[in-house]
């Protein structure tokens, strides 16, 4: 099973190489446009398969289910009312859609939270009882940093949707990354309770949520790539400084815990 896994995140790493090459440089043919459905389906895949493999057969599909029908279903709320993301709509077609928003994004918002679940889940590790308002809170943050890059992107670029109304950063009202913010505390908080409540919070598969942690870093630097090159500077600056911020947040506990774990180590073979 695990041989398959890594065949399957190999495929990936393949598709996004690509991937970055034609969409920096804008040499994606009309008749290839649906690899990028095909490219977002993936990396929702690899998540929800993190998901499953870390945390087991019924709480795994219980947290892919639920990630995938309520973002899907504030998606919908949003694009019928205005009221949550702003107002907008697509203007390509990302397949399928269901209850008016294309399958795709809910893929896309389950590699969204756990990606960013797994980055922010070892400084939450040290927070003790404050968990509970630290791990949704700092979830929520690192999800809407990949936003910074992403919507600017999509919309400013490569028109994948249009808002209807202005907004101070590149043309996006802030009701959108209010939106962002608010669906991915949601979504943590309730990853963090169901977790917390089957004992499933400190099970962990390192193997998974490396790629995870890489996953994340990945999606982000491939939109940070286009900006570049389509001069989108303060969009990928800005992410720059967020990235940052989320990788600290994620390799400082985890150098400390090695340094830790060396010390006893160490105590342990000096007799001290």
């Amino acid at each position: 099973m695990e041989k398959t896994d890594r065949y399957l995140f190999r495929f990936f790493i393949f598709w996004y190489i690509c991937g970055v090459f034609l969409l920096s440089f804008d040499l994606v043919p009309p008749w290839l446009e649906w690899a990028n459905v095909v490219f977002l389906i993936t990396a929702g895949f690899l998540a929800m398969l993190f998901f499953y493999r870390t945390y087991g057969k019924i709480l795994g599909l219980v947290l892919i289910g639920g990630i995938f029908i309520l973002s899907m279903a504030l998606e919908s709320f949003g694009v019928a009312t205005g009221l949550f993301f702003g107002n907008y709509e697509y203007r390509t077609d990302f397949g399928p859609k269901m209850i008016g928003v294309p399958v795709t994004i809910g893929f896309a918002w389950v590699m969204v939270i756990a990606t960013s679940h797994v980055l922010m889940k070892p400084v939450t590790n040290a927070t003790g009882k404050f968990a509970i308002i630290v791990y949704p809170v700092l979830g929520a943050f690192t999800a809407t940093a990949m936003d910074l890059i992403i919507d600017p992107v999509a919309y400013d670029v490569k028109e994948y949707w249009v808002w209807l109304e202005g907004g101070f950063y590149y043309g996006i009202p802030f009701s959108n990354y209010a939106g962002w913010f608010i669906l991915s505390f949601i979504l943590h908080l309730i990853v963090f309770i169901l977790t917390k409540r089957h004992k499933g919070w400190q099970t962990d598969s390192s193997e998974w949520s490396f790629r995870m942690a890489w996953l994340y870093g990945m999606m982000t630097a491939m939109f940070m790539a286009v900006a570049v090159v389509n001069g989108l500077f303060l969009a990928f600056f800005t992410t720059l400084a967020a990235l940052i911020i989320v990788y600290t947040f994620y390799f400082t506990p985890r150098f400390l815990g090695t340094l830790k774990e060396g010390g006893r180590y160490s105590q342990q073979k000096t007799g001290i």
